[in-house]
């Protein structure tokens, strides 16, 4: 590790969000620009509040950083980009990826990507670990974490919300005919970017919590992708979760105690009904996701989990 104080990681600037709290920890994050801004080369962007910790560095530059461990995020990331902006001893660096979703191809049959002992795979939720064939490798779960907003819930507006990007080009894996069915029932509203002539557009994520604690529950329709930053960043808030029996849904929300779920798309919709016309039971609910989520999803017991993290990885290197 670099003498002159924390580690100095690279990574790629891929889910805004999961960097934005990733940044939270006690370490440097280089991250690459180009002009033609691509998947992973957008920079810090003027989306989150980043702090100071998160560096842009033009590709052309990047040989040239003392870096102390590379993470990777995507296959292209590990199959292409490495290759093509890091130097031969970046790439000998210690290594770590995070696995974001399920396996999509087959659910429990499709091999990770990553076939060498020497990267760490973390996955984001255990369901995902339990789904994907890691190849025998050394791999970890680091759960979520977010902060804590100063937004009280409030549920006024008597109707759902969805907050999905690019739910109307995603399909039935983002739960685009659960949502438009139950739309036929409830009154919804969606939120993201790209949503189209289905939702009101994309609600900057600083802005997120004052938008959507004003209605009366969440709904996530998503059928099938990993544990959703957005549902964690609701039960933080306090709004009453209501959603899918699966991945890692399951393990989160206990019916009638922290929110709701099912796979039984009417039974949803009563359920949303009765919030609808039972405010108390929407903020009683919405009290338990938020114990739930203090509890599970505490920002300071994610950055505590990332920053051994680094440093196991950093000093198994130095060990060996």
């Amino acid at each position: 590790m670099m003498n002159n104080s924390r580690p100095q990681l690279f990574t790629w600037h891929i889910h805004g969000s999961y960097l934005y709290y990733l940044s939270q920890g006690n370490y440097d994050i280089y991250i690459p620009v180009k002009e033609e801004q691509s998947e992973g080369y957008y920079g810090r962007g003027e989306t989150f509040p980043f702090g100071d910790n998160i560096h842009e560095v033009h590709i052309n530059d990047i040989p040239q950083l003392d870096l102390d461990c590379i993470i990777y995020q995507t296959n292209t990331n590990y199959l292409k980009d490495q290759y093509e902006i890091l130097s031969e001893d970046q790439r000998a660096l210690p290594k770590v990826y995070i696995e974001h979703d399920p396996p999509r191809v087959h659910p429990t049959d499709t091999k990770h990507v990553v076939n060498d002992p020497d990267v760490l795979l973390v996955h984001v939720t255990h369901f995902n670990r339990l789904m994907w064939d890691n190849n025998g490798i050394t791999t970890k779960v680091i759960e979520h974490g977010v902060t804590v907003p100063e937004i009280p819930y409030t549920g006024e507006i008597e109707k759902g919300i969805v907050v999905i990007n690019n739910l109307p080009s995603r399909g039935r894996l983002l739960g685009l005919d659960i949502f438009m069915e139950v739309r036929k029932h409830i009154p919804l509203d969606l939120i993201g970017m790209n949503t189209g002539e289905l939702g009101l557009g994309e609600v900057l994520h600083p802005q997120l919590p004052e938008f959507i604690s004003k209605y009366r529950f969440f709904f996530n329709p998503i059928r099938y992708t990993s544990h959703g930053l957005a549902v964690c960043e609701a039960m933080m808030l306090g709004i009453p979760v209501i959603g899918m029996a699966t991945t890692e849904m399951p393990t989160v929300i206990t019916n009638d105690v922290n929110g709701f779920i099912h796979t039984d798309i009417s039974v949803l919709v009563d359920k949303m009904k009765t919030l609808l016309v039972d405010k108390q039971q929407a903020i009683q609910l919405g009290i338990e996701g938020r114990k739930t989520a203090l509890r599970r999803y505490n920002i300071q017991r994610f950055v505590q989990d990332w920053e051994e993290t680094v440093a196991q990885v950093i000093e198994a290197q130095v060990s060996k």
